[in-house]
Protein backbone atom coordinates (compact mmCIF):
# COMPACT_ATOMS: atom_id res chain seq x y z
CA UNK A 1 0.00 0.00 0.00
CA UNK A 2 1.37 3.38 -1.01
CA UNK A 3 1.43 5.92 1.77
CA UNK A 4 2.48 9.54 1.88
CA UNK A 5 2.58 10.86 5.41
CA UNK A 6 3.10 14.58 5.92
CA UNK A 7 4.17 16.15 9.18
CA UNK A 8 5.47 19.40 10.58
CA UNK A 9 2.45 21.65 10.34
CA UNK A 10 1.40 23.83 13.23
CA UNK A 11 0.80 27.30 14.59
CA UNK A 12 3.44 29.86 13.68
CA UNK A 13 3.83 33.58 14.20
CA UNK A 14 3.65 35.78 11.13
CA UNK A 15 7.15 36.07 9.72
CA UNK A 16 8.12 32.79 11.33
CA UNK A 17 9.36 29.54 9.91
CA UNK A 18 8.57 25.88 9.94
CA UNK A 19 9.57 22.77 8.05
CA UNK A 20 7.17 20.28 6.56
CA UNK A 21 8.15 16.70 5.85
CA UNK A 22 6.55 14.01 3.71
CA UNK A 23 7.48 10.35 4.05
CA UNK A 24 6.64 8.03 1.16
CA UNK A 25 6.41 4.27 1.53
CA UNK A 26 5.12 1.29 -0.40
CA UNK A 27 6.21 2.76 -3.72
CA UNK A 28 8.86 1.26 -5.98
CA UNK A 29 9.99 4.40 -7.77
CA UNK A 30 9.20 8.08 -7.55
CA UNK A 31 9.68 10.63 -10.30
CA UNK A 32 8.55 14.07 -9.25
CA UNK A 33 7.16 15.07 -5.87
CA UNK A 34 5.34 18.20 -4.91
CA UNK A 35 3.64 20.26 -2.26
CA UNK A 36 0.18 21.72 -2.74
CA UNK A 37 -2.01 23.74 -0.43
CA UNK A 38 -5.66 24.50 -0.01
CA UNK A 39 -7.05 27.36 2.02
CA UNK A 40 -10.71 27.47 3.11
CA UNK A 41 -12.98 28.39 0.23
CA UNK A 42 -10.16 28.18 -2.31
CA UNK A 43 -8.99 25.61 -4.81
CA UNK A 44 -5.96 23.48 -4.17
CA UNK A 45 -2.91 25.16 -5.64
CA UNK A 46 0.60 24.12 -6.49
CA UNK A 47 3.27 25.34 -4.10
CA UNK A 48 6.44 23.65 -5.34
CA UNK A 49 7.67 20.58 -7.17
CA UNK A 50 10.95 18.71 -7.33
CA UNK A 51 12.12 16.03 -9.73
CA UNK A 52 14.26 13.02 -8.92
CA UNK A 53 17.18 14.97 -10.40
CA UNK A 54 16.55 17.86 -8.05
CA UNK A 55 15.01 20.37 -10.46
CA UNK A 56 12.57 22.61 -8.66
CA UNK A 57 9.66 24.88 -9.52
CA UNK A 58 7.78 27.28 -7.28
CA UNK A 59 4.57 29.22 -7.33
CA UNK A 60 5.33 32.92 -7.74
CA UNK A 61 3.76 33.65 -4.36
CA UNK A 62 6.32 31.56 -2.48
CA UNK A 63 9.50 32.17 -4.45
CA UNK A 64 12.32 33.28 -2.22
CA UNK A 65 10.49 32.21 0.95
CA UNK A 66 9.88 28.49 0.50
CA UNK A 67 12.45 25.83 -0.33
CA UNK A 68 11.59 22.31 -1.45
CA UNK A 69 14.09 19.51 -1.05
CA UNK A 70 14.18 15.77 -1.26
CA UNK A 71 16.11 12.80 0.03
CA UNK A 72 15.69 10.30 -2.80
CA UNK A 73 17.32 7.44 -0.90
CA UNK A 74 14.93 7.84 2.03
CA UNK A 75 11.84 8.67 -0.04
CA UNK A 76 11.47 11.88 1.93
CA UNK A 77 10.49 15.35 0.80
CA UNK A 78 10.69 18.61 2.73
CA UNK A 79 9.34 22.12 2.50
CA UNK A 80 11.13 24.85 4.40
CA UNK A 81 8.76 27.75 4.93
CA UNK A 82 10.29 31.07 5.93
CA UNK A 83 8.81 34.54 6.35
CA UNK A 84 5.30 33.17 6.78
CA UNK A 85 2.74 35.56 5.32
CA UNK A 86 -1.01 35.93 5.94
CA UNK A 87 -1.85 34.14 2.68
CA UNK A 88 0.20 31.06 3.57
CA UNK A 89 -2.11 29.37 6.10
CA UNK A 90 -3.71 26.34 4.51
CA UNK A 91 -3.76 22.59 4.56
CA UNK A 92 -0.57 21.46 2.85
CA UNK A 93 -0.58 18.22 0.87
CA UNK A 94 2.26 16.19 -0.57
CA UNK A 95 2.09 14.40 -3.88
CA UNK A 96 4.29 11.81 -5.53
CA UNK A 97 4.33 10.80 -9.18
CA UNK A 98 5.56 7.23 -9.19
CA UNK A 99 5.12 3.52 -9.76
CA UNK A 100 3.85 1.18 -7.10
CA UNK A 101 5.83 -1.61 -8.70
CA UNK A 102 8.80 -1.40 -11.05
CA UNK A 103 6.63 -2.45 -14.01
CA UNK A 104 3.56 -0.54 -12.94
CA UNK A 105 1.97 2.50 -14.48
CA UNK A 106 2.92 6.02 -13.48
CA UNK A 107 0.35 7.37 -11.05
CA UNK A 108 -0.17 10.25 -8.70
CA UNK A 109 -0.36 9.49 -5.00
CA UNK A 110 -1.55 11.94 -2.37
CA UNK A 111 -1.01 12.14 1.34
CA UNK A 112 -3.31 13.50 3.99
CA UNK A 113 -2.85 17.19 4.64
CA UNK A 114 -1.01 18.97 7.40
CA UNK A 115 -2.38 22.25 8.69
CA UNK A 116 -0.30 25.42 8.74
CA UNK A 117 -1.78 28.27 10.76
CA UNK A 118 -0.53 31.78 11.39
CA UNK A 119 -0.97 33.08 14.92
CA UNK A 120 -2.79 36.41 15.08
Amino acid sequence: QVQLVPSGGGLVQAGGSLRLSCAASGIASINAMGWYRQAPGKQRELVATITSAGSTKYADSVKGRFAISRDVAKNMMYLQIDSLEPEDPAVYYCDAQGRKTWSGTLESYWGQGTQVTVAS
